[in-house]
């Protein structure tokens, strides 16, 4: 959430950098202004009353120690009056804070300076490319093929049992899977992030702590009678270990990483892009996570992208990495690093990681500030990554690995599988 510090110290400036994301910011920043003026008005008007009751405190008692009860009782109903009339004042100052913390909530991040105009996908610009290029036969198979042919991923058993999108992992795509997971998690850890276990379920507060709610809304699983959401990412959990907490300097920066299945209603997907692995209703993720002091923040998302692109190149395969423009970003983010893989047999490249600074956006949600040598108290900056989402990763693995003799396993995998080769 944008601070009124960042609004009112230069409105025209957050309204030009809002239009970059395509959001039309005029109208609520306005009314946004409007009612922190009213805010203040009532604060004042608040205080001013609440000054009149502490004198006719005093007087009244000083009144009743002169015996002159009637004038004490005279003023006491005085007193009545004004405390309705702050009761009035005071229900009115939170309604005008709620209406406008409403409106701020709908307010999405403001991109930074680096973050390219454009409205589509088709605007994203490559920042860098590496890894091997995958020389297939003209009857390569796509990955869903592949995966039928050698027993490793069963679609359909996961329609019988829960519904599209819902992929049952069998043998030695199951070991593959774990394999993944746990290359992952110790590549993280060898990188300084201490692992996190967390919850699969948050309460209504870590939505909107982390900015899926309200904004996400409608692509989250609910649990209706227990008013909890299934996570669409380990972001929303890591991330508010920190919520409506004061770190000390020398305690920053927080580096966690987590395992974790994922959620999403994905509502509305269909066609060919959503064929086999390439978009699911649950899927697992290493996600990696940073509280940073915002000096230091840019220089950690930085290592953030070098971490994925290490991971990405010990797996073998070929990447490239796009910084998105202003209409292809997500709601809280400042500034988002898209790593893609090339899939061989689909012909195309597939998402696999996020890697984002979203500045004080969500540290204002959740409150997660830190203290300096001065004692003063900052909001911190927030990152997160996917190291890695693995239906994509899995996906381009097999395709890209596929030989006469079966599906080549990558050297780095090969003491969690332990298995060369699928065939």
């Amino acid at each position: 959430m944008l601070t009124l510090q960042q609004i009112k110290q230069d409105p025209e400036e957050i309204i030009r950098r809002l239009a970059v994301k395509g959001f039309a910011a005029e109208e609520p920043i306005n009314k946004v202004l409007e009612l922190d003026e009213k805010r203040r008005q009532l604060q004042l008007a608040n205080d001013n009353k609440a000054a009149e009751l502490k004198q006719y405190a005093a007087r009244i008692g000083a009144l009743m120690k002169e015996g002159k009860k009637e004038e004490a009782n005279e003023a006491k109903n005085s007193v009545a009056a004004l405390k309705e009339e702050q009761k009035e004042i005071a229900e009115n100052l939170a309604a005008t804070e709620k209406t406008m913390r409403d409106i701020l909530l709908t307010i999405p991040n403001t991109p930074c300076p680096m973050v390219p105009e454009g409205k589509t996908a088709e605007d994203n610009v490559v920042e860098k490319c590496g890894g091997p290029e995958p020389h297939l036969p003209e009857d390569a198979l796509p990955h869903w093929d592949l995966a039928k042919k050698y027993n490793l991923i069963d679609f359909d058993l996961g329609v019988k049992i829960t519904g599209a999108g819902f992929p049952v992992y069998i043998g030695k795509g199951a070991r593959l899977q774990r394999a993944l997971i746990q290359f992952f998690l110790d590549e993280a850890g060898k990188a300084g992030y201490l692992e996190i276990q967390p919850p699969y379920v948050v309460n209504e507060a870590s939505g909107y702590g982390t900015g899926q709610l309200p904004d996400k809304e409608g692509q989250m699983y609910y649990v209706n009678e227990d008013n909890l959401y299934l996570i669409p990412t380990a972001e929303v959990p890591v991330t508010n270990i920190y919520r409506d907490v004061i770190l000390q300097a020398n305690e920053l920066p927080k580096k966690n990483c987590a395992y974790s299945a994922c959620f999403r209603r994905e509502a509305g997907s269909y066609g060919k892009d959503v064929r086999g692995l390439n978009r699911l209703h649950q899927f697992d993720k290493v996600e990696i996570v940073r509280i940073e002091k915002p000096e230091d923040s840019y220089a950690a998302l930085e290592e953030m992208k070098d971490h994925v692109q290490g991971l990405l190149d010990k797996l073998g395969l070929p990447w490239h990495i796009l910084r998105l423009c202003g209409g292809d970003m997500s709601f809280t983010s400042a500034i988002t690093f898209d790593f893609e893989v090339y899939s061989a047999a689909q012909k195309r490249w597939l998402e696999v990681s996020s890697v984002s600074n979203f500045e004080t956006y969500q540290a204002n949600r959740l409150k997660c500030r830190y203290r300096d040598a001065d004692k003063k108290t900052a909001l911190c900056h927030t990152l997160n990554g996917s190291a890695l989402a693995l239906p994509r990763i899995m996906a381009a693995l097999l395709e890209n690995n596929q030989t006469p003799e079966g599906i080549v396993v990558p050297e780095c995998l090969r003491k969690y599988t332990g298995f060369d080769i699928i065939d």
